[in-house]
């Protein structure tokens, strides 16, 4: 799952490039997001500030990152049953969730490249294809799934050599509401909240 924490990190990082974030086709505005933040990962004044890299993360993140869908799909069948209140809650703590599991981990960024494969759309919904390349030539293979909306092109899911990063949390969201109850979900999602970053461990047990 290491590549998991590169691919989210080197994604969540994107909006270091200059300028607005235009419309186009998916893979050209993931492309160009990406090629700027390898470039910043690689930026040796910020090596030697994590505090502040990790700060630039959490501040633009959300800005190719589509939260609000993501912990929605994650959530899946339950978010239809929470309040509007319930479901803004969530949202925050799921983006918590995953700034804790993976922007920590920025640091183990050695050299990966990345390559795009393949891209299709249909619709408002596309699907970009690239692999990871890692120093020693190996390939990982990682797709990203976008939405349109409001004229940009968004990222709501991110796999990994097949495993997909909602139906990994969906899965064990789905287990702890049914097993325990929703509040039971919220309520360790808010421990997690109220201590210090962990060492990337994804899950809300």
């Amino acid at each position: 799952m290491r590549y998991l924490h590169v691919a989210l990190a080197v994604l969540l990082l994107a909006l270091v490039a200059p300028g607005p974030a235009a419309a186009g086709a998916p893979a050209e505005q993931l492309q160009r997001h990406v090629d700027a933040v390898v470039r910043t990962l690689e930026d040796p004044a910020l090596k030697a500030k994590p505090g502040q890299r990790r700060a630039a993360v959490r501040k633009i993140s959300e800005e190719i990152f589509d939260y609000r869908d993501t912990a929605r799909r994650a959530l899946g069948r339950h978010w239809n049953a929470r309040t509007p209140q319930e479901q803004e809650e969530f949202v925050r703590l799921f983006a918590d969730l995953l700034e804790r599991a993976y922007f920590s981990q920025i640091d183990q960024y050695q050299g990966e490249k990345v390559r795009y494969t393949n891209e299709t759309i249909d619709g408002s919904e596309a699907v970009v294809k690239s692999l990871i390349v890692t120093p020693r030539g190996s390939e990982v293979p990682v797709d990203y799934r976008m939405r349109l909306a409001d004229g940009r092109w968004l990222v709501y899911d991110v796999t990994i050599e097949g495993v997909s990063l909602v139906a990994n949390y969906r899965t064990q969201f789905n287990k702890i509401v049914q097993t325990e109850s929703y509040e039971s979900l919220a309520r360790k999602l808010r421990a997690r909240e109220a201590t210090p970053a962990a060492s990337g461990r994804t899950s809300p047990r």
